[in-house]
């Protein structure tokens, strides 16, 4: 809505332009009128559709036609008032004040006119048998009102039906020689229906049209009156009511009706609810509502947000295969002016066997948009109505910021539900397999993934101690001398090498040293391409000696090449890595079976720690029973057991780990 109206009157002398003015302001006909009246602004308060208006005057006597010109363009709507006594002043509004305001106004944007037909207390006759032929040639035209500023007859309706005309403009919605509503109004009205149709079955059920009714205009309708609404269209269309519900064709037939009736009111009443603007394009403040995100923090969907997501899949997975076919992402997207997915999509997230976008990966790409461009996911939320559907104020109110992440790594904990993983390797290393693998595609798979259809991102969901988490896979693009700061903001990092490359290692040990050896971000390194033979990389040290120098866990073993699915735990070790940065282990998995896990649950065991404390106790008595002990001895003594201990420990150790 329009902060304030400006109407401007013009007309001949001695018409009453000022007198109408006047009667309005003191509600009495003056005695004394003067050439003009200064501007005059009526509250917001006080009027009908509660915006503040300023009344110009125009006076021939007092003002050049340089001010004339600037008072047109600045104008929101102007009423040309002629006497209804007067043929000449009637003759002057086409040949003289229509054509000069539409030489000093923009074509793209005309302003609205209202004939004003004044004086109607002095003659007999309506001149609207001369005006309806004035109306019908120029559509900028409004409407026409007859009044009386001496018996104040249609005063109030004058303004009233000049405020509407900016507000609540006929021109956009409605072409009177078609009779029929323009192409704009109709694709956005059609939008609205779309949205508003929550079970996606073309027609407007009662618990849908009560939804409607109550977004739009605060107040469900009566089942009497929602049947009188129905049997209007039953009269007048025959296909506008099908299963007692309201189609698309009837849902527009009653808004042509509306707007032939006068109350395009109504239309613009649920136009602007949708988001819709003057020009009917989606008003830029409800698609990207105002949202701070501090920095240091992610953007992700909060529950409400994930809720409206899956009732929108449910809608348009007609089929309920849990996938969404060509047609059905067509159908999903048809309230978006564009198509937002391009092919690149069904290469980030998770398909089925046809290709086919699944639920799972549905809500992960709708994940990465908010994580990677939260104003995106703003706008695409607004097409889809987000914030009516699920009565919010806003699409903002879908998003979460979450903390910062150095509070993260000081408290040791995190409340995320999404971690990037940046993943660096040379040229032909098996970055790209390894985010295709990520996604359940070996390399037979892989191979059918066309040059331009390729995606730099995937995504999906992993379980970390029995929590769904999102990993958010990007490949940096091998430039050594070129890694920007996005490149490096990532919660860990994968450093991948050929195993069949004798060279490929060098690259992830200089990316490393450069620009992560002194960061506090987890690094892991994968030993990709494990099917082909492995050769000694041309590098000072082994590539397990070199994570064992620089505290990383021991290169990971992978390959895609593999007859089913590539297995999926490396992945949920880099989340569990990501998650738990502060962990440094150097065995993330979870199994309970492999050698570290063995040790660190014997370490940790609640039996170790009663022994242990027991040994210490029993020291400790030792210590004060013999009082020939000297202190130095005993912890001499104490220190060079405990030394011995470590190391019987540690061989004990690596020589497990060299068996497994």
């Amino acid at each position: 809505m329009r902060k304030d109206v400006r109407i401007l009157l013009v007309g001949e002398p001695k018409v009453g332009k000022t007198s109408l003015i006047m009667s309005l302001v003191s509600e009495e006909f003056p005695e004394v009128v003067p050439y003009r009246v200064e501007e005059i602004t009526i509250p917001a308060d006080v009027t009908p559709e509660r915006v503040p208006t300023h009344i110009v005057d125009y006076s021939e006597a007092e003002q050049t036609d340089e001010q004339l010109f600037q008072e047109i363009s600045k104008a929101n709507v102007i009423c040309i008032v002629y006497a209804v006594n007067n043929k000449t002043s009637i003759e002057k509004v086409t040949s003289h004040w229509i054509p000069l305001i539409t030489e000093n106004t923009d074509k793209d944007s005309r302003v609205p006119l209202i004939l004003v037909g004044n004086k109607s207390d002095l003659v007999e006759h309506s001149s609207m048998e001369t005006i309806l032929p004035i109306m019908n040639q120029y559509s900028d035209i409004e409407t026409c009102v007859e009044c009386s500023a001496k018996n104040l007859k249609n005063i109030s309706e004058l303004f009233y039906y000049a405020q509407k005309a900016v507000l609540h403009p006929t021109g956009p919605l409605y072409c009177p020689e078609k009779k029929d509503m323009k192409p704009l109004c109709v694709k956005a009205l059609t939008r609205i229906f779309k949205v508003s149709d929550l079970d996606n079955d073309g027609i407007l059920n009662d618990n849908e049209l009560n939804f409607f009714q109550r977004v739009c205009f605060n107040s469900p309708l009566e089942p009497q009156a929602l049947e009188d609404v129905k049997n209007v269209v039953r009269k007048n269309l025959i296909d506008g009511v099908q299963h007692n519900g309201l189609t698309l064709k009837g849902f527009l037939f009653l808004h042509t009706l509306f707007i032939q009736r006068g109350r395009h009111e109504t239309t613009w009443t649920v136009l602007r609810r949708f988001g819709y603007d003057d020009d009917l394009e989606l008003n830029q403040d409800y698609l990207f509502p105002p949202l701070k995100i501090p920095p240091d923090c992610t953007t992700e969907l909060n529950h409400n947000a994930y809720l409206f997501l899956q009732s929108v899949f449910d809608k348009h997975d007609k089929d309920r295969d849990c996938a969404l076919s060509p047609d059905e992402l067509r159908d999903l997207f048809d309230v978006f002016p564009y198509m937002p997915w391009g092919p690149d999509v069904n290469n980030t997230v998770c398909t089925n066997d046809q290709g086919w976008i699944t639920y799972q990966g549905y809500l992960s790409q709708w994940t990465l948009t908010t994580y990677l461009d939260v104003q995106r996911c703003l706008e695409y939320l607004g097409y889809l109505g987000y914030s009516i559907i699920a009565e919010q104020e806003s699409q903002a109110a879908g998003i979460t910021a979450t903390r910062a992440k150095k509070i993260d790594l000081q408290k040791k904990q995190t409340q995320r539900n999404v971690f990037r993983c940046n993943v660096f390797g040379d040229m032909s290393s098996g970055k790209s397999g390894f985010l295709q693998a990520f996604l359940g595609r070996n390399l037979m798979r892989q191979k059918m993934i066309k040059e331009e259809h390729r995606s730099y991102y995937a995504i999906s969901t992993t379980y970390v101690y029995g929590q769904e988490k999102y990993l958010l896979l990007h490949e940096v693009f091998p430039d050594f001398d070129y890694l920007t700061d996005a490149d490096m903001a990532c919660d860990i990092v994968c450093l991948v090498y050929d195993v069949s490359n004798p060279y490929s290692f060098e690259y992830c040990a200089n990316v490393f040293k450069q620009y992560f050896m002194d960061s506090k971000t987890p690094c892991m390194m994968i030993a990709a391409k494990s099917d082909l033979p492995e050769v000694k990389q041309m590098y000072a040290c082994s590539p397990l000696e070199f994570c064992r120098r620089h505290k990383m866990p021991p290169p990971q073993s992978f390959t895609c090449n593999t007859a089913a699915e590539p297995n999926r735990e490396i992945y949920t070790k880099l989340t569990t890595m990501a998650m738990y940065p502060h962990a440094r282990l150097r065995c993330m998995c979870t199994c309970n079976r492999c050698t570290f896990c063995l040790c660190q649950n014997l370490l940790n065991s609640e039996l170790l720690q009663t022994v242990r404390a027991k040994l210490y106790a029993v020291v400790l008595r030792r210590h004060i029973i013999q009082e020939d002990l000297t202190s130095s001895t005993f912890w001499l003594r104490a220190s060079v057991g405990a030394t011995v201990f470590a190391v019987l420990g540690f061989a004990v150790y690596r020589l497990l780990l060299k068996t497994r």
